[in-house]
């Protein structure tokens, strides 16, 4: 997001009824809307295992994931946001508007290099702000790192995972991740980000 996709300034209904028509995403931010980008192979390599991973625990809970297409709304220092998270689990059973959720308990946002400052100052931001999460998940795509921000009690931690395990408390399970990562092209060390090593990331 770099640039207003419109001059002049929409309500949330206005967004919401223009969203709905678009045959492009938008992310919303007090009244401002903003075209989003395409992904890269690694981007949705990533958000699909975690995602087929995380299905299973869900079946038979109250919970409901969504991948990529779901928005989010989140209210933050006095406006209104609209964001398209990578993944997003909603475990509250009154969650369940048509074309949104607000209460959710878990958010991923897999890293690029145009998104990680937003997703890192203003995203977090915004999302820790939201009574019933309680991950805000980060992972990098450049190489295995995952980045966990937790909320203990009435605080935040973070947790920072380069080998083993992630823990999820909405669903109550660990992911290795070497899951998350199976079959990820990821670049040489020291090499350009559009530049692979040889094979893929197995554990």
């Amino acid at each position: 997001m770099v640039q207003p996709a419109h001059t002049e300034t929409l309500s949330e209904q206005e967004y919401l009824e223009g969203e709905w028509k678009s045959e492009i995403r938008h992310e919303y931010i007090a009244g401002e809307t903003y075209a989003m980008v395409g992904a890269s192979d690694r981007h949705g390599l990533i958000a699909g295992n975690l995602f087929a991973a995380l299905r299973p625990y869900v079946r038979g809970t109250d919970c409901q994931l969504f991948m990529a297409d779901m928005k989010l709304r989140v209210e933050a220092a006095g406006e209104v946001a609209f964001y398209y998270p990578d993944l997003l689990l909603s475990c509250d059973p009154g969650d369940r508007e048509t074309y949104f959720r607000s209460r959710p308990c878990l958010i991923v946002e897999v890293l690029s290099e145009g998104t990680a400052r937003i997703d890192r100052r203003e995203k977090l931001f915004a999302y820790t702000q939201i009574p019933t999460l309680r991950e805000y998940l980060l992972l990098s795509q450049d190489r295995v790192r995952a980045e966990l921000h937790r909320r203990d009690a009435d605080s935040w931690t973070t947790l920072d995972f380069t080998e083993g395990a992630v823990p999820f408390a909405c669903l109550g399970c660990d992911l290795p991740l070497a899951v998350i990562y199976e079959d990820v092209p990821l670049p040489a060390p020291g090499a350009e980000s559009g530049d692979t090593q040889p094979g893929f990331y197995r554990g």
